[in-house]
């Protein structure tokens, strides 16, 4: 009995040892087991994850090589990307479900200012999630308009894209699901009611007669789609198969451009640029499509497989990247900063905003972690609910704790534009407006949105030749942006330039966007008035340069996409903007010290002129034919020079030169 009392004696410091450890190592491991994050970038995206630099840098290395090809499919040998795409790429299933949906590999949500993708990569090939929308944001920034079935029928056909480290494969059925299931004990089971793939939808002896899928509206705007499994999309994605691999990819935009714009019937058009009937086409395409044995293996295979993977190759193409062509780089991001990119994110998603603007609150309220991030994400919030006091107020606090990000230069600048858009009146801050989306350009050469707000906002100077080079800039960017086109046509007719304005109308008062079409119907009614008396009629519309309607000036919510309805009435409640006025601006003077000239193009120059304590943003369209005292021609490299001008005011300090005398 005392050597067994002995015993527990010494074995209790020991018991409560073990307790001790059992209650504080969950503490421990939570705290050791705080994400890690970090960001990493490459030439066209960038990735925040938790999961480590090899998986981020395959995540990079995936996109690059979506992106690489999507222009070898479509001939392109340097894809626009004209809107920053950012990936979350969340390491499992638990981190992934508090940001994004559960029950989805990978989730898309567009933006005015940022595209976002959110990846679980606890899941094989979760890129390939987002592979459909990701085709149709290309599609909308590097291809013309088409027709709803070549989008769809691309969109589908680049979603069957597979990638490993040797090859690439495409032309599967991308609606292809296994037959059977497994549950998390290994048990098998027939999976119930399952959706049908394109393969089968197109076994049945029915189809679409060529013209009628050709002729079917369907609005492949705001990346809004339900069920792919459906003969629109089975018919569209294997005609498109068809045609890229045929090689009649030339001949499709011929079709498009008799359609489109000579207003050919879908009957002519198909006979003219392909050179066959519509039943001729209907019927290769059926030909084409029986001879893609690996579809049919691919099925049968699937009739009996649990597998995820279960489809036989089509095609096999060299890989347009490997991962060494790929360079990135990468840096740890604080916790403060992870927790705000997130919640940025989730302010965007309607279901978690609310969980997104606690975070932010609770970041910004802990000094030590404030971020320039959370203020940023919260100005946003503050401008989707027409709040412009507030959102400038924590602009200018990110602003103060972060001055070289341009992302929240950008913010500014949209901001001053909606204040002048809700109100009417001339842009405050022009100049430095113009100086801000200089820098944003610089930071983002490819910004459509950037180039179209400095189209605007140039508008708003009074500078209309100059405005319309940064527009058509913008266009070139996103080609299908059609109220790019309308502001466009706007500055035409500011510029007097009725050649242009109106077939740019006509193509416009029949476009998909209802808002635009509605627009352009106003403004040719409107044209001869203005034409003749360089005024407009008399009606209660806004008059502002600035009252154009603007592409993307909310970004494409789950939320904000609610229902047709509801956009039936947004679209009855807003006013239709109509054409600027004709530039009755008067000709002022100017004294003062020329400090430098920056030229932009082979004939646009902004001069920077100071005089007092006050600086004056000065700009010609074109300097070769600028009228010049004191000099024999103009120069980019004047610097430090006494000058005395004559211009057009657009702002306080900014406007258009008319004359220039070095002395």
């Amino acid at each position: 009995m005392t050597m067994a009392r002995f015993s527990l004696i010494l074995r209790l410091p020991l018991l409560a040892c073990a307790v001790c450890a059992s209650v504080l190592l969950p503490v421990v491991e939570a705290r050791g087991s705080e994400p890690k994050w970090l960001r990493l970038d490459s030439a066209h995206f960038t990735v925040l994850t938790d999961a480590g630099e090899k998986k981020g840098h395959d995540v990079l290395l995936r996109f690059e090589q979506m992106r690489a090809a999507f222009g070898q499919l479509l001939l392109k040998d340097k894809p626009n990307m004209p809107q920053p795409l950012e990936i979350i790429a969340l390491k499992n299933d638990t981190e992934y479900e508090k940001v994004a949906y559960p029950g989805s590999d990978g989730f898309f949500l567009p933006g005015e200012d940022r595209n976002y993708v959110v990846l679980n990569l606890f899941e094989d090939e979760s890129w390939r999630a987002v592979a459909h929308q990701f085709a149709h944001l290309m599609l909308n920034y590097n291809y013309p308009p088409t027709q709803g079935w070549f989008d769809e029928g691309f969109a589908e056909y680049f979603s069957s894209l597979r990638l490993d480290s040797k090859r690439m494969e495409i032309g599967d059925d991308p609606e292809l699901a296994a037959g059977l299931q497994q549950d998390v004990l290994g048990r098998v089971t027939e999976r119930k009611n399952p959706l049908k793939s394109l393969t089968e939808l197109l076994g049945s002896p029915v189809w679409l007669a060529m013209p009628d899928l050709f002729n079917m509206r369907h609005d492949t705007s705001g990346f809004r789609e339900s069920t792919h499994s459906t003969l629109f999309y089975a018919q569209s994605w294997i005609v498109v198969h068809y045609l890229l691999n045929k090689n009649k990819l030339p001949q499709t935009g011929v079709y498009f451009d008799l359609v489109q714009n000579q207003k050919a019937s879908a009957e002519q058009a198909i006979t003219r640029a392909y050179g066959m009937t519509p039943a001729e086409l209907d019927q290769a395409v059926k030909d084409y499509f029986h001879s893609l044995s690996p579809l049919f293996q691919a099925l049968d295979a699937a009739r009996t497989s649990a597998s995820s993977r279960m489809s036989n190759e089509v095609y096999e193409l060299p890989l347009p990247l490997a991962s060494g062509d790929v360079g990135t780089s990468m840096h740890e991001v604080s916790a403060a900063n992870a927790t705000a990119l997130l919640a940025e994110f989730d302010v965007r998603l309607p279901e978690h905003r609310e969980q997104g603007l606690k975070d932010l609150a609770a970041l910004i309220t802990q000094s030590k972690t404030d971020s320039a991030i959370a203020h940023r994400a919260l100005a946003w919030d503050y401008l989707q609910r027409k709040e412009f006091s507030q959102a400038t107020e924590e602009l200018e606090k990110a602003m103060d704790i972060d001055p070289k990000d341009p992302a929240v230069r950008y913010d500014l600048c949209l901001v001053k534009y909606h204040v002048a858009q809700a109100g009417g009146k001339q842009v405050q801050g022009l100049a430095n407006m113009l100086q801000d989306l200089q820098i944003v350009i610089d930071w983002k050469p490819q910004f459509a949105e950037a180039y179209n707000l400095l189209a605007m906002a140039r508008m708003d100077g009074g500078g209309a030749n100059s405005a319309m080079t940064a527009e058509r800039q913008a266009i070139a960017l996103s080609p299908r942006n059609a109220t790019y086109l309308l502001n466009l046509a706007h500055m035409e007719e500011a510029a007097k330039k009725w050649d242009l304005a109106k077939p740019l109308l006509e193509t416009l008062k029949s476009n998909s966007d209802a808002q635009v079409a509605r627009t352009a119907r106003k403004d040719l009614e409107n044209l001869p008035t203005l034409q003749k008396y360089g005024i407009l009629p008399q009606e209660s519309e806004a008059t502002s340069a600035l009252a154009g309607a603007r592409g993307g000036t909310s970004p494409s919510t789950p939320e904000s996409a609610a229902s047709e309805n509801d956009e039936v009435a947004e679209i009855k409640t807003k006013p239709v903007p109509s054409a600027p006025k004709p530039d009755r601006r008067s000709v002022r003077f100017l004294k003062g010290a020329l400090v430098k000239v920056r030229c932009e193009s082979p004939s646009t120059a902004v001069l920077t002129i100071t005089t007092g304590s006050k600086s004056f943003l000065l700009r010609t369209e074109n300097y070769k034919t600028l009228t010049l005292v004191g000099a024999e021609e103009f120069s980019c490299q004047w610097s430090d020079r006494p000058v005395s001008v004559n211009y057009k005011p657009g702002g306080k300090t900014d406007g258009d030169l008319v004359s220039l005398e070095i002395q």
